[in-house]
């Protein structure tokens, strides 16, 4: 029975139905304006604002991030794993 797992409900993706891009952004803008003119004092360094920008960037990793990653388990990487094994040992000679 290992071979045979329980999958895990899908996550829930709250998605807001009265949501304004537009002030959100102009707030940005604004805040950073401040920042520049001395207004606010100068952000200090997140690494949380830099993840995720390169994969925000390129259609195919926001795809396959939406979708949960690379789909290899384990029974299958078991048989991938027996096939290599049997092929080094074909090609090294012990087999026949």
């Amino acid at each position: 029975m290992g071979m045979f797992s329980v999958r895990e409900p899908r996550r829930i993706e709250h998605k807001y139905i009265y949501y304004d891009e537009r002030k959100e952004r102009l707030a940005k803008i604004e805040e950073r304006a401040k920042r520049e003119l001395g207004m606010l004092p100068e952000e200090e360094y997140n690494p949380e604002n830099i993840r995720g920008k390169f994969v925000e960037g390129t259609t195919h990793l926001k795809r396959r991030l939406e979708n949960g990653g690379p789909r290899i388990t384990f029974p299958v990487a078991v048989v991938l794993l027996f096939f290599l094994v049997l092929l080094l040992l074909y090609l090294s000679g012990n087999l026949m």
